[in-house]
């Protein structure tokens, strides 16, 4: 055999199956002091009248893109929740069209980026997206909306933004807890998205590369907050675990989003009592996936690792910790199956979902 024969027989060859996939917003600005650049990502976008989207808790922050925006700048709705009630989403609509915004510019965590979505769904304009947390929400063009106490996805481009900018100074002052549970929401982009038919090849590298990110920055940021190289480290896996996200999800998903959006748990939070669980559960269906995840990511048994990271991290490790009734176990497992999307490589049966929150609920360190 010639050396390029045997090279090629070595080569690894992807699976790609004909079909439509999603892609990640088409321009990135990644770097500290990157706030700055808004207006040049407005102009970009040819807009004139952006209407900035905050909570009311980061008003201040909403404030500097306002001072940065100068005259391009209509308005402010700094009214965004977890978890984007429907509600809001259509008060958002309104008065962005009563102020004729051209551009939607979200900046904060994931309920900012999320009602700047919820607004875009059906008030189609460019959206300028600036995370200051690592949910990776930035990154998709797809929405957990509640209605009537459910949170059901929404899929458009019209929320996929068109320009996200990363700066990782805004992250500096989050809290260390809110930091981790936001970071665990990320790792969980990327451990829900490898074993799904809709992922690409491109996409799949992108949670290989950004899990081994996050899992190195975790534990230097939550030892050391302050250290913007760290906080830069987790930015970047953040980003990349959104891209990920863009290539589909699935139990993970919908259990972390029936616990936030039905009975009131911190996405993030959500997100990480149920990790270690699922991708136990699910390594008995879809070995070979998470096993290279495992690998990227430097550890053996993947399920037991982000368990260990809960406690690492200064984390709660079980839905009791967090408030969460036992009681409720039964109803949470039936909107979880009910809302399924059926990407999930094993069964999601109202049993198995049972039997995972009850593992979730007392806190216990997968086998």
């Amino acid at each position: 055999m010639t050396m390029t024969n045997r090279a090629l027989s070595n080569r690894r060859v992807f699976a790609t199956p004909g079909g439509v996939y999603n892609a990640t917003p088409s321009r990135i600005i990644f770097g500290a002091g990157s706030l700055t650049r808004v207006v040049e990502a407005v102009d970009a976008h040819g807009a004139k009248r952006a209407v900035v989207v905050s909570t009311p808790g980061r008003q201040d922050l909403a404030q500097r893109v306002v001072n940065l925006l100068g005259d391009r700048c209509c308005g402010v709705i700094p009214e965004a929740v977890s978890q984007v009630p429907i509600e809001l989403a259509r008060r958002g609509r309104r008065l962005a069209a009563e102020m004729e915004a051209d551009c939607i510019v979200s900046v904060g965590g994931g309920a900012s980026i999320g009602l700047g979505k919820g607004i875009g769904l059906e008030y189609a304009k460019p959206i300028i997206a600036i995370p200051t947390t690592y949910s990776g929400s930035e990154m998709t063009g797809f929405c957990g909306i509640t209605i009537d106490g459910v949170k059901r996805m929404h899929t458009s481009l019209n929320m996929l933004a068109g320009t996200v900018i990363y700066d990782p100074e805004l992250s500096v002052g989050l809290p260390v807890d809110v930091s981790m549970a936001s970071a665990m929401n990320a790792l969980a982009h990327c451990v829900d998205s490898v074993y799904v038919s809709t992922i690409s090849p491109i996409i799949l590298a992108a949670a290989h590369e950004g899990a081994a990110v996050l899992i190195g920055a975790m534990p230097r940021v939550a030892a050391a907050p302050d250290d913007l190289v760290a906080r830069t480290d987790l930015l970047y896996g953040a980003y990349l675990a959104g891209a990920a996200l863009t290539g589909g999800f699935a139990f993970q998903h919908g259990v972390a989003h029936t616990l936030g959006g039905s009975f009131g748990i911190a996405h993030g939070t959500s997100h990480a009592l149920v990790l270690p669980h699922v991708a136990a559960y699910n390594m008995r269906h879809a070995p070979r996936e998470l096993e290279r995840l495992a690998q990227a990511m430097g550890v053996t048994n993947l399920g037991r690792s982000l368990f260990d990271l809960l406690e690492k991290t200064g984390l709660p490790k079980s839905l009791a910790e967090v408030g969460f009734a036992k009681s409720d176990i039964g109803r949470a497992a039936a909107i979880t199956v009910e809302t399924d999307n059926g990407l999930n490589p094993g069964p999601v049966t109202r049993e198995d979902v049972e039997a995972l929150l009850d593992d979730a609920y007392h806190g216990r360190r997968p086998s």
